[in-house]
Parts: C-alpha cells; structure tokens; sequence
C-alpha cells in the first residue's frame, strides 16, 4: 500500500511540474517550485539545482532547500564535487555514504547521503539536480530514477520557459530596433544622434556602458564621440590609434570583436574610465555605410560574459541602423548647408544684380552727356579758368566711365512711374541722343514708321535704355562701321496689337554657340562687355508685358525683333 502511495505521490509531482508551464512564464519560479516538489517527494533535508554558466564554465547554485546561505556563492567547476562530476559525465550518481567518496565536498557536515542526476538538453548538460539527506543509505535506485523522471521533465519545462522568455526578448529586441530605428531617422543633428545610438545600445543589450567611436578621414584615429551608461565627465576624451587598440581589428577586418576579459589583452583604452566602472567585458561592433567602416559601437559589462549569437546579431543590426542614421545626419547637414550658403549666394546676386542695373542705367545717360559735352567744343584759352574746369570735368566723366564699366553684378530694374508713350518719339528722341556717336563710328541710319501713331504704356525713362542699348550693342559689332536699320510697325499676337521694333544691323553677328542663352545674364561675346545689356532689355520689356528675340543671327549682321502692348484705347 506505502508503495503505491509513493507512486501515486510521484505521479502528482511529475504532473504539478509538466503544468508549470501554463501556470508561469518566469523560468526562476518555476525552479523554486521544481525544488519544493523534488524535496517532498524524495524526503530529502537539503536539495539543490545548480546551472552551468557558460561564460565562466563552472556550476552555480540557481535555488536551494536546507543548504546555509552562504552555499549560494559556491562555484564548481566541471568534475569538481559530486555535482561537478555529474555535470561532467552526463551520468545519475547515487552515493548512500558521502563519508566514503573522495569525490564528495562538505557543505554540511551532517550529510550523508547524495543523488545527483544531471539535467540535458538537445544533449547537452546545463545543470544539475541534487538532493541530500543525513541518512546513511536514504536513497536507492528506485529513488534515482524517480530523481531522474523529475529532472527529465523539469528539464522540458525550464528549456520552454527560457525558450519563451527568449522569444518575448527577441520580439522585445525587435520592437525596441524598430522604435529606435524611428527615433534614429528622426534626429538631424549629429550630436544628439550619436547620444541616441549609445543610450539605445544599451537598452537592446542590457549592458553597463557603451561608446562610440568615429573614424577620421585619414582612416588611422578613432575619436570618442559618445558615451553612455557610466558617470564620467561628459567632456571626457579619447582618441585611439588603429594599432594601439583592440578594437582596430574590427576596422580592419570589418567585423565584431569580443573581449570577455580586458585586464588580460592589450586593450589599451579606457584603462582608468574601465577601473572606475569596473568593466571587464566588451563587444565591439563595426559601424558600416556601403561597404565602408566609418566607426565602431561598444557595449561593456561590469562581469565576465560570453555575448551569444542573438546578443551579437541584435547588436550588430543596431549598428547597422545607426550607420544609414549617421549617414543621413551628414546628408542633411550637407543640405542645410548647401542651403545656407545657396541663401548667402542668393543675397550677393542680388547685391551684384542691383550694381549692376544701376552701373548700366548710369552708363547710357552717362554716354550721352560725355558725347554731349565733347560736342560743345569749349575751347577755351589756357588762361581762362574754365579751361581748368572742363579738363576736370571731363576727366571725372572718363573716371565714372571706367568704374561703371568694372561694375558686372545687375538686379532688377527700379520701376517709376507709367505713362503713355508714343514710341516714334522715343525712337527719335533716343536716335537723337546717339547722333554723334553714329556719326564719329561711320554709321548710316534709316528708320522707318507708320503714319498711324503707336501708343503704349510703360517707363519712358526704361523704354529708352532698351532702344538705347540695342542701338549701341549695333554699333559696337560695326567697328568699321555700317548700317542700322530701324523699322516700327504694328502687329498682331494672338489677337492683341502691339507695336514692334525690329533693329537690324551688318555687323559680324552673335557667336553660334551664345545665340540660344543671348538673353542670359553676365553672357558677352565681346571682350570686355558685362553680359547684362540684353538680359536688362528682355527683363524691362517683359515688366511692360512685351518681349523681344533674336530673328536673324548670320556673319553678315543681326536682327532683333522686340514689341509692346499698345494701349486699349488707342488700338
């Protein structure tokens, strides 16, 4: 009857541990209550289960019943003690007298009897099972393997729970890489960047510090750029040489780099900062952009630690997102530079347009008073104080001459006030001024008109550089001289009437290559010319709502056709 009560008794037991998986998802609650079971199943006084830990290849006691306190802190190492050997051989070991086994290590002096069965997984050992009692011959193989039926099955139920806490920390990890992927496309300033990539390292990897280091552009130093996780001056810093380092490795080959003690390697930074911290293993990743190292991620722990595949893959993804954030930082900081400098550019165009336009509004009015003044022929005696003054005056006129000319920056033309234009006037008021010029450069004039008057709206002042220039451009490809032709007329585009000019002249032409950007500013096809007389007449003509463009373009001369909107009443 006891029999059966035990093998009923043993029955609930192995059933209360199989349920343990759908009663907990902490792997470490569920070792305690494996242990309560194991103890009052088998009547034991003390028990215990002990783990292998794989950084330090030694058994550590997890939970225990009826050993002291201080049994906790012992460490095996593989084949030390009962357990030790156990955990060795892989093998269940019943000794019913402690007293009488060398291999036995007192924790108790009261024991005397020990069961030790290991615990496998995918045939590997990861722990231990102990149970003592202070009974000679407490235990028999009967007992070994109810022992070993319960080890099997807690074994089962501690593997899914750790397989299901490291799914959830898996699905954690990912979470967190996404978030922190967000968050790392979400800073544009570099500096904060970097501080975001440190302190979410160490999130995603449960460690005590982490830093990142950039490589110069030269490829030989690597400099601190952020630190997280230890309590050190925030202007701490560290600058490395490839060869003096560790972690140079991983710049040259590219990949990651363990340390699992630095006190015994040549790793060389750190060393007060790693004393104070009490850091003693890293895991050193590249940072990679196109197939290029631009810098290298650190994490630290302050205990030895073997980091596994999932600790490096995780890490190494991490790195991998920081370097596209680093990478897009630096983009953004290109473009908001290039921005910057595109707005300062912006201003001193517009600085140099505006010098320009009023260089060029100077110079024709400037032109016809030079030409004015050498036409009064104000010869006075040497004698005569006005002889001095018209030296001085023209001079003076010589001096504005040459700084208007060195002017080449233009802005747009100021605008005064409209009126109605009649532009046979203007082309006889404008022709009028230039007579001596077209005189003194040999060239005949024939314009022609309409009776009809053609009547526009626009600045007579503007109108008049327009007509002026064109004319002078004539002159100026005529230096042998030659003939201008001005012909105004009416037309009509698109149903709207409007009064055109066409100014042909024989000169030598425009270059093939400047005749389709003409227009453009700062484009000359003269030695010595600015480039902004045309761009001026085509941006005047078209603040009056007309427009103008080259017709004929050949060795032999040029033809320029321009027109404006005549005035609704007078169509």
């Amino acid at each position: 009857m006891k029999r059966v009560e035990e093998s009923l008794t043993a029955i609930d037991s192995l059933y209360r541990i199989s349920s343990l998986v759908s009663k907990t998802d902490d792997p470490q609650e569920a070792l305690e209550l494996i242990m309560d079971e194991v103890v009052k199943v088998l009547g034991a006084t003390s028990a215990s289960i002990a783990l292998i830990n794989p950084d330090k290849n030694s058994l550590e006691i997890e939970v225990y019943r009826g050993l002291p306190s201080f049994s906790q802190e012992l460490q095996l190492q593989l084949g030390q003690g009962i357990t030790g050997w156990v955990a060795l051989h892989g093998t269940p070991l019943l000794v019913k007298d402690v007293r009488k086994d060398a291999r036995y290590i007192p924790v108790q002096d009261t024991i005397c009897s020990e069961m030790a069965v290991p615990m496998i997984e995918q045939g590997s050992v990861i722990g231990v099972v102990n149970v003592d009692s202070e009974k000679l011959n407490a235990f028999n193989e009967d007992d070994l393997k109810l022992l070993t039926l319960l080890t099997d099955d807690a074994t089962r139920v501690v593997s899914k729970l750790w397989l299901i806490r490291q799914l959830t920390r898996k699905a954690n990890q990912l979470e967190s890489l996404i978030s922190m992927g967000q968050k790392l496309v979400s800073k544009l300033e570099l500096g904060d960047l970097l501080d975001n990539i440190t302190n979410e390292a160490l999130n995603i990897t449960n460690c005590k510090a982490c830093a990142l280091f950039m490589l110069s552009k030269d490829r030989r130093i690597l400099t601190l750029r952020s630190m997280a996780g230890v309590s050190t001056n925030p202007d701490y810093e560290e600058s490395l040489n490839l060869e003096d380092s560790a972690i140079g490795t991983v710049i040259t080959h590219k990949k990651q780099v363990e340390v699992v003690n630095l006190g015994k390697t040549e790793e060389f930074h750190f060393i007060p900062l790693a004393q104070k911290e009490g850091l003693i293993s890293m895991l050193s990743s590249p940072i990679i952009y196109e197939n290029k190292v631009i810098g290298v991620l650190n994490v630290y722990t302050d205990h030895p630690h073997r980091f596994n595949d999932d600790e490096k893959k995780t890490f190494i993804t991490h790195a991998s997102l920081s370097a596209v954030a680093i990478q897009n930082s630096r983009l953004y900081s290109r473009i908001f530079s290039s921005e910057d400098l595109l707005r300062k550019n912006e201003r001193l165009i517009t600085l140099g347009l505006l010098a320009a336009e009023i260089a060029h509004e100077i110079r024709n009015p400037l032109t016809v008073i030079k030409l004015l003044f050498e036409s009064l022929n104000l010869n006075y005696d040497p004698e005569d104080i006005r002889h001095k003054d018209t030296a001085i005056i023209s001079e003076k006129l010589s001096q504005l001459d040459e700084i208007v000319t060195r002017v080449l920056g233009f802005s747009k033309s100021h605008h005064g006030l409209h009126s109605k234009i009649n532009m046979k006037e203007i082309i006889q008021d404008t022709l009028h001024l230039l007579r001596l010029k077209l005189h003194q450069n040999k060239i005949n004039l024939n314009f022609s008109t309409e009776d009809n008057p053609l009547i526009i709206e626009g600045n007579k002042g503007q109108l008049q550089q327009v007509i002026l220039n064109l004319i002078i451009n004539a002159t100026e490809a005529m230096p042998e001289g030659g003939e201008i032709k001005i012909n105004l007329f009416l037309e009509t585009h698109e149903d709207l009437d409007v009064s055109v000019i066409e100014i042909t002249d024989t000169g030598t032409g425009i270059p093939l290559e400047l005749q389709d950007t003409v227009f453009e500013s700062f484009l000359s096809g003269r030695s010595g010319g600015s480039g902004l007389g045309l761009s001026i007449v085509k941006r005047i003509l078209r603040t009056h709502h007309g427009d103008i463009k080259l017709i004929k373009n050949s060795t032999s001369g040029t033809t320029m056709k321009l027109w404006l909107p005549l005035v609704l009443e007078d169509r």
